[in-house]
């Protein structure tokens, strides 16, 4: 298997989840361990049979051994011999079980799919179904006779899509008069690809929204049934600098804005005094953006060409830090200059933060917060979120 041209691409991953009204708990439970020093993506979706709290647990046991024995190479089939036989038992004696799909992404591309009774992980590519091989593995284990794993082995293209859902999705609509049987997998197939016709670059997110938003509107806006949908999209990385505060030592200057200057992708600049020292440098104008201010916001934002924006330095980074940490699926972002540094930050792959350490002694003042003083620390945190929780490649540089 060839690793060539691996930099060019990016995996995209986003997962959308609703839940009957009236539960408190959802029983689809998605899972994933990004796997650096291997280079090894798992990603977990389970199904825990029924509904609410006993539904989660079923998933969440199912999905957390799946994601460990995955990254320890257990096969397969005796992985999930050994998931079957822990999880526990009904009250009644039934059995308790959670379907589910394992997806494994190597460095090199090539993508391996493991399916247990989930449905089948709909693959686009060139605006057409891909169906890659299927082979069948019997589950180990005489109390399994007759349970089988259904797998799939490709190599992955820039521009190939993997969606994978719940059932709820799939059976959604059913018994209505548009979808007596539900929704179904070609349907949703042809749905998605509708998409992508529209809109070619459509991302991760917005694709798992508008699939999981057609099944609610399927189950006429009231589930019936835990729905899950994620989106799997390898793509051209998306490349974004973000700068805050002049290099330490005056004399780099003109070094620190030559890094700047010949870097490939989009920029912002946080901090007044490091957009003066570039401007002086390129020779370019600042140009500020007169609006009125609202009590306790931030500064105005202003331009400059070849930059997306300019703002102000450590209130807008402590302010981007902690719209990152309580960002979920629910958050809309505005026009303000955090808001728009989230935005930058979130629609890029392969991001690189440039410190500069130098003082800026207009913080220096004993009334304000300490954090202001602390650019660094707000910007390893603000590093660190980017990479745990967004699965962000970011490149941090002091100078």
């Amino acid at each position: 298997m060839t690793t060539t041209n691996n930099i060019d691409f990016h995996v995209e991953i986003d997962v959308q989840q609703k839940r009957p009204k009236g539960e408190i708990a959802c029983g689809d439970v998605f899972q994933s361990d990004m796997s650096r020093g291997e280079g090894r993506n798992i990603l977990v979706l389970s199904d825990g049979i029924g509904h609410g709290i006993k539904a989660s647990v079923l998933g969440t046991l199912t999905a957390t051994m799946a994601v460990k024995y995955t990254k320890m190479h257990t096969k397969p089939e005796i992985a999930t011999r050994i998931i079957m036989n822990a999880l526990p038992k009904s009250s009644d004696g039934k059995e308790n079980y959670a379907t589910f799909t394992i997806i494994e992404m190597d460095h090199d591309r090539f993508v391996r799919i493991t399916n247990y009774d989930n449905p089948r992980v709909l693959i686009i590519r060139n605006g057409k179904s891909f169906l890659p091989v299927e082979y069948e593995l019997k589950i180990r284990g005489e109390e399994n006779l007759g349970k089988l794993l259904r797998c799939r082995e490709f190599t992955a293209f820039k521009e190939d899509r993997l969606i994978f859902l719940s059932d709820g999705i799939t059976q959604s609509g059913l018994g209505s008069n548009q979808y007596s049987m539900g929704w179904g997998l070609d349907k949703i197939e042809e749905f998605a690809i509708s998409q992508i016709k529209r809109m070619e670059d459509i991302s991760a997110t917005k694709l798992a929204r508008k699939i999981i938003n057609q099944a609610v509107m399927n189950d006429n806006f009231l589930l019936k049934d835990d729905a899950t949908c994620g989106v799997i999209y390898f793509r051209e990385p998306r490349k974004f600098m973000l700068i805050t505060g002049p290099p330490f030592y005056k004399i780099k200057d003109f070094d620190f804005v030559g890094r700047i200057k010949n870097f490939q992708g989009k920029k912002i600049i946080c901090g007044g005094t490091t957009a003066e020292i570039i401007a002086r440098e390129l020779n370019l104008e600042v140009k500020i953006h007169h609006i009125k201010k609202e009590k306790n916001a931030l500064p105005p934002a202003a331009k400059m060409e070849g930059f997306e924006l300019i703002s102000e330095g450590i209130l807008t980074l402590g302010k981007v830090e902690e719209l990152l940490e309580n960002y979920d699926s629910d958050t809309r972002l505005d026009d303000s200059p955090h808001e728009e540094i989230v935005k930058m930050l979130l629609q890029h792959d392969l991001i690189d933060v440039i410190v500069g350490t130098r003082i800026n002694w207009a913080h220096q003042d004993p009334e304000q917060p300490l954090e202001l003083e602390l650019r660094k620390y707000v910007v390893k945190r603000i590093v660190q979120i980017l990479r745990v929780k967004f699965f962000k490649k970011v490149m941090i540089e002091y100078i």
